[in-house]
């Protein structure tokens, strides 16, 4: 049996792919059992975060491992199969290792070196467990994988690289100011009382918010996080539990909202957020040109329904409209009239018309250009003639947007969610800051890493390959058990021979040959055991195994039942 892993993640998939792929608990569950009915599969667990959905499992054929967990993890998540594939990542046996390990560390997170990824590795392995689908080698990967993870943050400064997921999207929020500058003095709405949400909430309280209210499904554990945040001894935030159907009067009195639930539609439309600011402020609430998007960009109705707006187009501008300009141009809001965005693309007679009317003179022409109309015109020219040279423009540029300015948002929105609670809509609403994991991971992208990555990585490395070996040595174990149970029986065999050749024999002489016998067979055995585990633990050695079993003509099926005694053993054990 050998380690397999098939998995999306944030890295491999775009955020739309990975918000239709999202599994609820349920279908997690669901997952695992089928994967360990599969006939490829001997043991399976499930990790599946905010920005990343895997298959761990144990299986005995990799073609037909890869094709069966594919072809599950199509069917719990809704997404075909064939429109998962591409995006789909596998790791097989030293790499599937790499991979857990990295990610226990940080380094394959959203925000290098978060630490809350331990605590779903850990959550995993318990559902796996309770669920009696993992195994030996389940149970021994992901335990390594914890302590490899905490072993990272504790020998190296992984923490300073980046921070939580919740910490990040502050920090987004807030525009460069400090968070607890930021945060101080304002209410929050907090949606959700899973670990995300009590993170969110924890933090909002440590940064100094002035109030926390909770909303979620289930009012007792809302008002249980209440109770945790009004009782911690390093805050004195106010904190209270409301029902799910509050929601559209406090986030009316909200600064911040942070919205983490396991929903499966939006929890916030952009009609209610709408309604919140404009409960605020009094005033309507206006579309604004998007912190992310331009004018070329149209979304859809994602496939489960949730809709999006068109973004709005930009403010025109004075293309087009200039008296005498000989180019129709009006139908590429954000060109400048003068500038070499104009041109891009136009034919050389065109060019050169374009040419002479900006030599002609500027009187009553509005200045969109940043160089002057001399400028301008040169290089209008230059463009002109190249073209006459060459039949084409050398480069053609994209529309420059035209700035427009946004009013200060009176409401910050952080989505956590996988899919998303709030609406995308919600981007183009004039005094609303949203910040979701579609934005995170742009923002992400340019994050700076920290020096101790690369020690973090050599860790990674030196543990993998420790693992391997362990993983190896143990697979000849129940062979060396066996060799050792058959010896035994031996001596016994002969001792019982013995018996009855020399009745005459006392009970203390009898012990000394007993005694003695069992130290010549111990003494034979224990060089030979101790270098094959040693060989075994080697590259390539697992040939070791085979080799003596050949050699003592070991009965396969007495090796085979300790492997299952260990197996069982492994599977029934609970969670640490």
């Amino acid at each position: 049996m050998s380690l397999l892993v098939v998995g999306l993640s944030h890295r491999s998939a775009p955020v739309s792919v990975l918000e239709r792929a999202a599994l609820s608990a349920d279908a997690q569950i669901k997952l695992a059992q089928d994967t360990v009915a599969a006939e490829p599969a001997g043991e399976a667990a499930v990790l599946a975060t905010c920005n990343r959905i895997e298959l761990y499992a144990d299986v005995d054929k990799f073609h037909a491992g890869v094709a069966e967990l594919s072809t599950l993890l199509a069917q719990h998540s809704g997404v075909g199969l064939d429109e998962l594939t591409p995006y789909l990542y596998v790791h097989y046996e030293d790499r599937a290792v790499h991979h857990l390990f990295s990610v226990a560390c940080g380094l394959d997170s959203m925000v290098v070196g978060e630490g809350q990824i331990l605590g779903q590795i850990k959550d995993s392995l318990a559902r796996a467990q309770e669920l009696h689908t993992a195994g030996r080698l389940i149970n021994d990967l992901f335990q390594q994988a914890l302590r490899v993870g905490k072993r990272a943050h504790s020998e190296t400064g992984i923490d300073r690289a980046g921070q939580s997921l919740v910490t990040f999207g502050l920090e987004q929020l807030a525009l460069g100011t400090p968070v607890e500058d930021w945060a101080r003095g304002k209410k929050a709405l907090v949606i959700g009382a899973g670990s995300m949400s009590s993170l969110a909430a924890a933090t909002l309280a440590r940064a100094g918010v002035a109030e926390v209210v909770v909303a979620n499904r289930t009012q007792e554990r809302a008002e249980r996080l209440a109770q945790i945040l009004t009782e911690g001894e390093d805050t004195d935030v106010r904190a209270r539990a409301v029902p799910m159907d509050a929601v559209p009067d406090e986030l009316t009195r909200a600064d911040i909202a942070v919205s983490c639930t396991g929903a499966t539609g939006l929890v916030l439309g952009a009609e209610s957020v709408a309604a919140a600011v404009r409960g605020r402020t009094g005033e309507p609430v206006t579309e604004a040109a998007a912190d992310r998007r331009t004018t070329d960009q149209a979304d859809a109705k994602t496939a489960d329904g949730k809709t999006d707006v068109r973004p709005t187009p930009l403010p025109p501008t004075s293309v087009g409209t200039e008296d005498g300009c000989p180019l129709d141009l009006s139908a590429a809001p954000g060109f400048s009239v003068m500038g070499e965005a104009a041109v891009a693309g136009m034919d050389a007679a065109t060019l050169e018309q374009h040419a002479a009317w900006v030599v002609g003179g500027t009187t009553g022409r509005r200045e969109t250009a940043r160089r002057g109309p001399e400028a301008d015109a040169e290089l209008i020219g230059a463009l002109a003639a190249t073209a006459s040279a060459v039949g084409r423009i050398p480069e053609r540029r994209k529309p420059e947007p035209v700035a427009a300015e946004r009013p200060e948002p009176v409401l910050f929105l952080l989505d956590l969610a996988m899919p998303r609670d709030i609406d995308a809509a919600v981007h183009r609403l004039a005094g609303v800051r949203l910040v979701d994991i579609e934005s995170l991971a742009e923002a992400s992208a340019d994050a700076p890493m920290a020096a101790d990555v690369d020690q973090v990585r050599r860790i990674v490395s030196d543990e993998v390959a420790a693992f391997g070996a362990a993983l190896r040595a143990a697979h000849i174990t129940p062979t060396v058990v066996a060799l050792r149970t058959m010896a035994a029986d031996v001596v016994a065999a002969e001792i019982a021979r013995l018996d009855g050749r020399l009745p005459g024999l006392d009970d203390k002489q009898r012990g000394e040959i007993r005694q003695t016998v069992h130290r010549v067979v111990d003494k034979l055995l224990h060089a030979p055991t101790v270098r094959v585990k040693q060989l075994a633990a080697e590259p390539g050695g697992a040939g070791y195994a085979d080799a003596l079993r050949t050699l003592f003509d070991l009965d396969p099926e007495t090796v085979a039942s300790v492997s299952r005694a260990e197996d069982s053993t492994e599977k029934n054990r609970g969670p640490r």
